[in-house]
């Protein structure tokens, strides 16, 4: 693969920085500095979805005829190494990364046109009811019942770590309509049009960082349309799979493992080495980190490989899976090297240091009041979008032929 930038490249990367500088505001670089989970912090968010759905800019890998870029895989990436670099926020994008793509594919043409325009402009934002208690990785035991009662389904039944289903107005969820044959053939894929819908309950749960990003939802006769169906009944482990593909590879990973590592980097500048010098300096630190490199080095050819095939109309399959588990692992290396670079200044509990506007002296240095959350937060990410154990399976099913 080619990996020189073309003239064409080098145009389209100014003007994702002149747009950058004429529209990402100092609040919303706060924002985005100041997050400290997977997402920043929603409403700023939603300010940068607009601002880039008014540019026609919030769905980069989609098509034109839905309302996306139509970009290039080499374009996509180079979006997204320049808004890491410039601290936009990260957005709350599981209506454009998982269930747009699945709309496109398994939807009606009255399905496409109700929800694709909404997810583009910002005005529609799915959550993911996905797991359950006791749920999880094996994702076909889930046992929220829909049962079906004329036009409608009417669901019972639980999803927990149902992140921002407090913020979201919309969900998309997998229930069982059938308990007969295989656990994975009784499963249907239901959007909800509400989460004000009668019977719907979001409870929160705080996480360790002791943020408010995850929650369980509760369903007590929920009636949802049988039209809001994606795909046959029983037929939703087939779209759930397609789905998971785009969660676990579809964005890019290395941007942010790029930006991550020189996070740690400026912690580790203004560390001391016990005592004498600097952290950085330090030899056994300083080669960690360089394994670190070559680890998101390694992980970025896969990635331009998978964006290469997505941009040809390729599903991105068991490379998804390499990608997840490779970029989850390395991630976790990134926390624990930031938070190792903190020391003890990695243990005062200072969650209102990362609200917009707070301008309070704080007990943990500026560059650091992201990472131990971080840390905390992302012990998560080789677990959600299917284990890491799960994906090794994966890959060695459909790669090795185990």
């Amino acid at each position: 693969m080619d990996l020189a930038l073309s003239p064409e490249d080098i145009a389209f990367r100014d003007e994702v920085r002149s747009f950058i500088a004429q529209n990402l505001t100092d609040d919303l670089r706060e924002a985005g500095r100041k997050t400290g989970g997977v997402f920043t912090d929603f409403d700023a968010g939603m300010r940068w979805h607009r601002a880039l759905a008014r540019r026609g800019w919030s769905a980069t890998t989609w098509p034109r005829e839905h309302g996306g870029t139509g970009w290039s895989a080499m374009q996509r990436y180079l979006y997204a190494r320049e808004m890491t670099a410039a601290d936009a926020p990260r957005l709350f994008n599981m209506s454009v990364r998982m269930v747009g793509p699945v709309v496109m594919k398994y939807g009606t043409a009255e399905q496409k046109a109700k929800y694709l325009p909404g997810i583009v402009s910002g005005d529609i934002v799915f959550c993911q009811g996905y797991s359950e208690p006791g749920s999880g990785s094996d994702l076909a035991s889930l046992k929220t019942r829909a049962v079906s009662d004329g036009d409608d389904y009417v669901i019972n039944g639980t999803k927990i770590w149902t992140t921002n289903a407090h913020q979201a107005n919309r969900m998309f969820c997998l229930v069982r309509t059938s308990t007969e044959g295989k656990p994975q053939d009784g499963i249907s894929f239901v959007l909800i049009d509400s989460m004000d819908t009668p019977g719907l309950t979001v409870k929160p749960i705080l996480t360790l960082a002791g943020d408010h990003e995850v929650n369980q939802v509760f369903f007590d006769n929920v009636r949802v349309p049988k039209a809001n169906r994606i795909g046959p009944e029983n037929g939703g482990w087939t779209v759930a799979k397609y789905l998971l593909e785009f969660e676990r590879g579809g964005d890019a990973y290395t941007p942010n493992l790029y930006a991550r590592l020189d996070d740690v980097r400026r912690i580790a500048r203004d560390e001391a080495a016990d005592g004498s010098g600097r952290l950085v300096n330090e030899p056994d630190f300083a080669r960690r980190l360089a394994e670190v490199e070559i680890d998101i080095q390694a992980l970025e050819m896969i990635e331009l490989r998978v964006l290469s095939d997505l941009n040809r109309g390729r599903n991105p399959g068991a490379a998804s899976s390499s990608m997840k588990i490779r970029g989850s692992e390395t991630l976790q290396k990134i926390d624990h090297l930031g938070v190792e670079a903190l020391a003890w200044y990695a243990s005062p509990f200072e969650p209102e240091a990362r609200q917009l506007g707070h301008n309070e002296p704080t007990v943990v240095p500026e560059a650091g009041i992201t990472a131990m959350p971080l840390y905390l937060n992302n012990r998560a990410s080789s677990i959600y979008a299917g284990s890491n154990e799960i994906q090794r399976n994966i890959v060695a099913k459909a790669v090795l032929g185990l």
